[in-house]
């Protein structure tokens, strides 16, 4: 039985043990290990048995292909080093290499069924979107909101649609903060269940079901009233410099602020980061906490831009959260303000 197309259905249609029937319609790609269904250890079915993942060269692109062929919006993270615990039986996949658009996995590159080199301790993990995405947006950090219930997607009614469940909707599928609310379709009408009214967040939720709404399809909308979200891509923020041009380098993953490694730190780096928030190059790349120690999680070391990206992510650099430093090496900026780009703080 290989990867042969996920029977269409929703967030966790195989993402744990629960209800999966082997070599069934379906039955081809799993999260185990993880203490929601939207994460866990990938496993494919193949061959009659399930196997694992390796984690070379495992990404956010083959991490959301995976979440989209079960059924999530998009990826929040990929995870390396056995982070849901080693599995056992064959390694299937090794050298997985998405574009990031498959719709399956078995349209990606990879060395062959069973070929790699891999142990279970490099089995590879993801963290899914849980059940809400945004659609109808020109960009991937806004759009419709919709979300899914009892087998499938539906929306959101702008009735009392605010700030508050706007960042937490956002914060759900991987921004740190929302920019704005949108209403009355303004990312087009949707279709099917209108399945939340009078959505009702605090702004701390982590999940919209904690929300207070009317009950699920219980509403006095139609489609013209479609919520929608633009949620903020800002990703890195410079703190605690006297200029807004200038500080300690801080980016957000998996839900929090952290901060960069000094090791191997230069002028290549501090250019892509000022790059990166508006500024047209860096004036100085700073080390040993220049700007003051940081708290929280050391998200990225040994970051090696060559100084063409635009974006940090696309350096080389240890993985997230992979490190041998403490605050004290905490990297800074000073970046050229010609006073036409301004930086936006999150």
């Amino acid at each position: 039985a290989g990867l042969e197309g996920v029977e269409p259905g929703g967030p966790g249609a195989d993402a744990n043990l629960g209800g999966v029937e082997q070599g069934g319609p379906g039955a081809d790609i799993r999260l185990v290990g993880g203490s929601l269904s939207n994460k866990g250890r990938v496993e494919v079915y193949h061959d009659g048995q399930w196997g694992t993942v390796c984690d070379d060269g495992f990404n956010m692109k083959d991490a959301n292909v995976i979440c989209r062929q079960l059924g999530y919006g998009r990826a929040v993270d990929a995870l390396s080093q056995a982070a849901f615990g080693e599995g056992s039986g064959p390694i299937w996949l090794g050298e997985l290499d998405c574009e990031g658009s498959e719709t399956h996995i078995e349209q990606c590159f990879h060395n062959g069924w069973g070929k790699h080199y891999c142990r279970h301790n490099e089995d590879a993990g993801v963290v899914c979107t849980d059940g809400i995405r945004l659609a109808g947006g020109s960009l991937s950090s806004e759009g419709r909101v919709e979300v899914y219930h009892d087998g499938q997607w539906g929306t959101v009614c702008d009735d009392d649609f605010d700030m508050n469940d706007v960042n937490v909707i956002c914060r759900l599928i991987g921004y740190p903060s929302a920019t704005e609310v949108r209403n009355q379709a303004a990312f087009g009408a949707g279709s099917g269940p209108i399945w939340l009214d009078n959505l009702a967040c605090e702004g701390s939720e982590t999940n919209i079901e904690q929300c207070s709404h009317k009950e699920w399809g219980i509403h006095d909308c139609y489609h013209g009233e479609d919520a929608g979200v633009v949620c903020s891509e800002g990703i890195l923020r410079l703190v605690g410099g006297t200029l807004s041009s200038e500080g300690r380098v801080e980016v957000y993953h998996d839900g929090q602020w952290g901060t960069v490694c000094d090791d191997g730190f230069n002028i290549n780096d501090a250019n892509v980061v000022c790059r990166q928030l508006g500024y047209a190059s860096a004036v100085e790349a700073r080390c040993e906490a220049a700007f003051g120690l940081g708290s929280g999680p050391i998200w990225l070391d040994s970051l090696d831009c060559e100084g063409s990206e635009t974006n940090i992510e696309q350096c080389s650099h240890n993985g997230w959260g992979k490190h041998n430093c403490e605050h004290s090496e905490d990297a800074g900026v000073v970046c050229l303000d010609v006073g036409s780009a301004k930086l936006i703080l999150q």
